[in-house]
């Protein structure tokens, strides 16, 4: 057992993105605080535990995470911030630091603000009802926020709260969006896709890198003058880039283009074809009047962002050879592959249930018998029966997910055997998701081919 004067006395400091650059908050404030308080109390050996630009709605922080696992490993003897709220905005989490990780491994609080300390009762309960406070404090700013965002869309002003939209500046003398120096590239954008052009081909001319940017871009209500919010569309009161009637002419010519363009279910393996060359995904491309083949995208410039590798050596091959080749091995392959896996049974499960329920009985004993009589020593088995209980329930947890995937892969494989007697009579969108439901992911190399199975 570690020796409590070889313990550290932890120092943590959090700063949010919010208040980084608040007096008081900064790292650098806090850490003159706890240093001085440090001194005062003549102890010398110390740590900074810092996680700088994180929320205190939650614990998952690094340095949080850290500071948790020294303490269950008994290396800290005290635990000292700024502030409560430095700790966590959340009662919930404070409660859980409190009564699940720093009082059963004898570990101290001290918070200077609220001048809280709990090696004594009334800092204990003190702290309760100071980060129910907290709590109450977080969840005020939420609700005033989002009451301020309906009224400002109310009043037909974009609601902030995300990044400004590209094509606008945020004006903060009049509290409105205006038009920035990118407005001329969305005017472009409904000019370009009304005289033909791809989402794909205006990316690449005006230099975005996703064609989807273009595509949410152009689709945005706010560039006519209209503010949307939670399902509702108003009339704005900022200056528009283009006219409503342009936006509407370009959103039902996205209509029909949609309508015309061939469905990706006419492609039975689009989306889980993957280069086994470099990497890459691989897409369908017709050939001449009748042929397909399939094509690694490092080996094209039609979308540059999904390129791998500038020296990719796979060959175009026939798409319809590539399609026999996987069926063949959906039907033949796939139902070995997932007949192994399946039927294993679970020899454990029952034993787990039943050593869980036995120790569920023991602690509620322990329970009681402390409440009967205070027994100081009870609290430490008490402890060792809860870890016992937590690793079973983890353990059963397991078992049941295991479970749960061999009945998944059970029917996997009757599946499997139903649908292929009725291969040729359903229709090429049912084939498709049949193939997505098994398969995971196909890889396809110079010389073979792999379908990766979901097991």
């Amino acid at each position: 057992m570690t020796d409590n004067n070889s313990k550290t006395t932890a120092l943590y400091i959090r700063v949010s993105t919010d208040f980084q650059a608040e007096e008081g908050y900064s790292i650098e404030a806090q850490k003159e605080m706890l240093e001085g308080y440090c001194r005062s109390r003549q102890i010398k050996n110390y740590r900074f535990y810092i996680d700088g630009g994180f929320s205190g709605s939650n614990i998952e922080r690094p340095q949080m995470l850290r500071l948790i696992e020294d303490i269950k490993n008994r290396k800290i003897k005290a635990v000292v911030v700024y502030k409560l709220d430095r700790l966590s905005r959340s009662q919930k989490d404070t409660l859980y630091l409190i009564e699940d990780v720093l009082n059963p491994n004898q570990t101290e609080f001290v918070s200077l603000n609220e001048n809280l300390d709990t090696s004594t009762s009334i800092g204990r309960a003190m702290l309760g009802i100071m980060s129910a406070f907290a709590q109450l404090e977080r969840e005020t700013i939420k609700e005033r926020t989002r009451m301020g965002m309906k009224k400002r869309v109310e009043s037909g002003l974009w609601p902030g709260g995300g990044k400004i939209p590209y094509g606008f500046r945020y004006n903060r003398k009049i509290g409105k969006l205006e038009p920035d120096e990118n407005a001329e590239n969305v005017k472009k954008m409904y000019e370009l896709y009304l005289n033909g052009y791809s989402t794909g081909a205006i990316a690449e001319i005006l230099g975005f890198l996703y064609d989807q940017s273009v595509l949410q871009i152009l689709k945005r209500r706010l560039n006519y003058g209209a503010v949307e919010y939670k399902g509702a569309v108003i009339e704005g009161s900022h200056e528009p880039i283009v006219s409503k009637e342009t936006y509407e002419k370009a959103m039902k010519m996205m209509k029909e283009r949609s309508r015309l363009r061939t469905p990706r279910s006419d492609y039975l393996l689009s989306g889980l074809l993957v280069c086994g060359v470099c990497g890459a995904k691989m897409r369908y491309q017709k050939w001449g009047k009748s042929a397909t083949k399939l094509v690694c995208y490092s080996r094209q410039n039609t979308k540059k962002y999904l390129k791998k590798s500038d020296h990719c050596t796979l060959p175009l091959f026939e798409a319809e050879d590539v399609e026999k080749l996987v069926l063949n091995d959906i039907f033949h392959i796939g139902t070995e592959t997932l007949s192994k896996t399946a039927n294993q049974g679970n020899p454990v499960f029952e034993e787990l249930k039943k050593r869980i329920t036995e120790s569920e009985k023991k602690l509620k004993r322990l329970y009681d018998l402390y409440a009967e009589n205070g027994d100081e020593i009870l609290k430490s088995t008490i402890l060792e029966q809860r870890e016992i209980l937590s690793k079973l329930q983890h353990k059963y947890k397991k078992e049941r997910e295991a479970g749960i995937l061999s009945r998944d892969r059970n029917e996997k494989i009757q599946k499997l055997r139903d649908i292929k007697g009725v291969w040729n009579y359903i229709s090429p969108h049912e084939r498709q998701q049949f193939i997505r439901s098994i398969v995971e992911k196909i890889v396809v190399y110079e010389d073979k081919i792999e379908v990766i199975y979901k097991l």
